[in-house]
């Protein structure tokens, strides 16, 4: 994996570029050939994590900075991604990653679950304390393999495919 990351994005804590920040990660996602239920639910963790970074970090100020960064994970040995690293850093207020706990399912009420979910629906979430202020949150999901999943959803065309459809 490469150092740098392949898309590195800055947006503004205001809730309005949510969406799009949403549609870019659901479509790298899959290009890196991830079926449409995954790339739903990453596009659900990246949701909750920015909004967490809005809501809890930023209380709820619309004018402070947020990094998403993307890379694709390892290759395997034809070259394909093995799956997609996300990052997203912020200035926000450093809280101890120790802490970041999602309530307890048992407790039903509104909101409280983007903790829950985020680690529910990646492979991986660490959080950590950037240098100086801020969190960065790391988000590693694998590609499913073969035997584990289909990649391509019922439907879908592959985007791998090694020669082009004719129509």
């Amino acid at each position: 994996m490469s150092e740098r990351p392949h898309i590195r994005v800055e947006l503004m804590s205001n809730p309005v570029y949510l969406s799009g920040a949403r549609e870019l990660v659901s479509s790298v996602a899959r290009r890196l050939g991830f079926d449409d239920l995954d790339c739903s639910k990453i596009a659900l963790a990246v949701d909750e994590a920015l909004c967490n970074v809005i809501r809890h970090g930023y209380n709820r100020k619309t004018d402070r900075p947020i990094w998403i960064a993307l890379w694709p994970v390892d290759e395997d040995a034809d070259g394909n991604p093995d799956g997609l690293r996300i990052v997203i850093e912020d200035e926000a207020k450093q809280v101890d990653p120790d802490k970041m706990k999602g309530r307890e399912l048992a407790d039903v009420r509104p909101g409280g679950l983007g903790v829950h979910i985020i680690r529910e629906v990646m492979d991986e979430a660490r959080y950590e304390r950037r240098e100086g202020d801020g969190m960065r949150l790391t988000l590693i999901k694998r590609a499913p393999k073969p035997a584990d999943a289909p990649r391509i959803a019922p439907g879908a065309r592959s985007t791998r495919s090694a020669t082009p459809s004719r129509r």
